[in-house]
């Protein structure tokens, strides 16, 4: 393939993201017919098809999907030696792509704000989704780092955890056990609850919270999309829920939701920066990382000293 160039790979990358011809031409500022031909010079060259063509588009095959993956480990390549040189030059600039679990998107600004404070030069592009799809991101190299609650097992990654994550149990200020202490779990299970979607970081803690309670966790509760719906569904006094303290900070300061005294909670886990392994860390990369070990924790709500309820686990 000593004809393959940049542009060959491009269009092939942009072919398959598009899956059509037409919409990748679009967004590569060419005609269909300049896409075309360019797709059949690297088939030609590579003596292979890289695309079935079907009645709704295009869909790469075994081959394609190596291409794809060539022209995206090239492409970042290409912007981290950006980065790296930028470096060499001792330019204070770079870019980072970070991706959030919806739950971290309560903190994630004020993280960012922090971080450009100090580093004004580095542009950083934020991506927010539920566990899932910000998988999905980093699986696909669509983002740098990912800050979650719970990394993935089934790909190369470096994890660290920048600071604690507490779960607590909510409920609107009129509800029967929002002035009782010491709520056990036995009477705690008997609530109706308000849960995250299957895969949720929250809800697989709640369900080993219960998990011991016979059949408790087989009809856990009402599924709701987002947090903030959760919160809303609380206070029109639709059911409890366990949820982030990160997630609650306002509700509570206004006396719209309290936190149950449940013996063993709060639950606390912890937040991670997530990265592969498997590809170059940029500078931009190593400073987000060094920032995020150095004040990540400082960037969280729920200080110790105003919250001191949610400190330890009663």
């Amino acid at each position: 393939m000593r004809n393959l160039t940049l542009r060959h790979l491009r269009a092939t990358q942009e072919i398959g993201k598009q899956g059509t011809i037409v919409r990748a031409a679009n967004v590569l500022g060419l005609t269909p017919s300049a896409v075309t031909i360019q797709l059949k010079q690297i088939e030609a060259d590579a003596g292979i098809i890289l695309f079935d063509r079907t009645n709704d588009g295009v869909r790469p095959t075994a081959a394609g999907l190596a291409f794809i993956e060539a022209a995206r480990s090239i492409e970042e390549r290409l912007r981290q030696l950006d980065d790296e040189i930028d470096a060499i030059k001792e330019v204070r600039s770079g870019s980072l792509a970070l991706g959030v679990v919806s739950t971290a998107k309560y903190f994630a600004p004020n993280l960012m704000a922090t971080f450009r404070k100090s580093h004004p030069g580095i542009a950083v592009s934020l991506s927010i989704g539920n566990r899932a799809e910000i998988v999905a991101k980093l699986k696909n190299h669509d983002v740098d780092i990912a800050l979650m609650g719970r990394p993935p097992k089934d790909m190369p990654l470096h994890s660290a955890v920048f600071g604690d994550h507490p779960l607590v149990m909510i409920a609107p200020p009129d509800h029967p056990l929002a002035k009782k202490h010491d709520i056990t779990k036995e009477e705690i299970a008997r609530e109706h609850f308000l849960v995250r979607e299957p895969g949720s970081g929250t809800r697989i803690s709640l369900e080993i919270f219960l998990g011991e309670i016979p059949g408790r966790i087989d009809d856990l509760g009402t599924e709701m999309s987002s947090n903030e719906t959760i919160k809303q569904a609380v206070m029109a006094d639709l059911g409890i829920a366990f949820i982030s303290a990160h997630t609650i900070a306002m509700e509570l300061e206004f006396g719209k939701l309290v936190t149950l005294d449940v013996i063993g909670m709060p639950i606390r886990r912890q937040w991670f920066s997530v990265m592969r392994t498997d590809r170059t860390v940029s500078p931009a990369m190593n400073t987000f990382q060094v920032f995020l070990r150095e004040r990540g924790a400082q960037c969280l709500p729920f200080f110790d000293k105003l919250y001191p309820m949610l400190q330890q686990p009663r």
